[in-house]
């Protein structure tokens, strides 16, 4: 066990297995005490048990440090501030915030329910948000704090997932912000963008949604390939667990490409083409002046989805 997070507490979400269980012994072997939390339910949300949990707080005490398990929902506002209170009251206080909860109910649009929507926004999105603030005010108090949150490639666009892409892009959005309104208290919020093998990518059902994707055209067999061949969430964790100690304290409000085969930086979105005009002069925007600055604004765009062609034949 190493020790550059020998004396620091951390909560980890989804810390019953894949990446969140990954990070809390690549944690725990840096010295944290961890709060493993799981709800120990389905890849949908369904379910519960507190087995994932437990197991994950055994192989944590089995490295040498203190850990307990929490079992409830990150989307319940009450029962993720009993997921920060248990750390604080257990191990004296909150250093570390590691979010990786997540569940993924893939349908397309319009094939999407209401129920589908809510939840995954609900478990993603204002899971991170509850554990965030109930964390912030211990961390502003004691001036110190690592938040790393967890988003995906579908925050840019994706198929089958517009629920879950729509959260992850709100939990990018959200650590900006967080990044922003803690970093003068000494609190760093960042999150990863990793690509694992997990029964979230690579389950049966996943893996049989992939194949339909290459079957009707969406995805190219190399698209296939890149996705489907990654390693394990073992060979990323020492990222989060970096960006969870005190070296990292000058990296914050960032977005950091996470796998076994890469490590990358997110930039931030900003404008890439601009059109200035003297509005006081000019006046409102007219349509033909929208169609004018159209072909500059967009100079080497291609349309990532264009309309299907018409078979000439029919």
């Amino acid at each position: 066990m190493a020790d550059r997070l020998k004396g620091r507490n951390a909560v980890v979400t989804g810390a019953g297995s894949g990446i969140g269980k990954a990070v809390s012994l690549s944690l725990a072997r840096e010295g944290a005490n961890v709060v493993c939390c799981d709800l120990g339910g389905g890849i949908d949300g369904k379910g519960a048990s507190t087995t994932p949990a437990d197991q994950t707080v055994s192989e944590c005490k089995a490295l040498g440090v203190q850990a307990v398990a929490a079992y409830g929902s990150v989307a319940d506002f009450k029962a993720a501030e009993a997921m920060i209170k248990t750390c604080v009251e257990k191990f004296g206080r909150i250093d570390i915030l590691v979010n990786v909860a997540g569940i993924d109910r893939a349908k397309m649009l319009w094939n999407l329910s209401e129920e589908d929507w809510d939840v995954v926004i609900s478990v993603h999105l204002k899971g991170t948000f509850n554990t965030i603030r109930h964390a912030a005010p211990f961390m502003r108090e004691q001036k110190y704090g690592r938040i790393v949150n967890t988003i995906s490639e579908a925050w840019v666009g994706t198929v089958g997932h517009c629920n879950y892409g729509a959260a992850k892009g709100g939990i990018a959005s959200l650590t900006y912000a967080t990044a922003w309104e803690m970093g003068k208290y000494g609190v760093t919020c960042n999150a990863i963008c990793p690509r694992a093998a997990t029964r979230m990518t690579m389950g049966p059902d996943v893996l049989a949604g992939y194949k339909k994707r290459v079957e009707s055209g969406l995805w190219t067999k190399e698209r296939y390939d890149e996705v489907t061949h990654v390693a394990g969430p073992d060979y990323l964790a020492a990222i989060p667990t970096y960006l969870a100690s005190e070296a990292a304290g000058h990296v914050n409000g960032c977005i950091f490409g996470s796998a076994g085969a890469f490590f990358s930086f997110w930039a931030p979105a900003r404008e890439s083409a601009i059109y200035n005009r003297d509005w006081d002069n000019f006046g409102p925007w007219t349509v033909d002046d929208v169609e004018k600055c159209m072909p500059n604004l967009l100079k080497g765009y291609v349309n990532p989805a264009p309309p299907e062609k018409e078979d000439k034949k029919k």
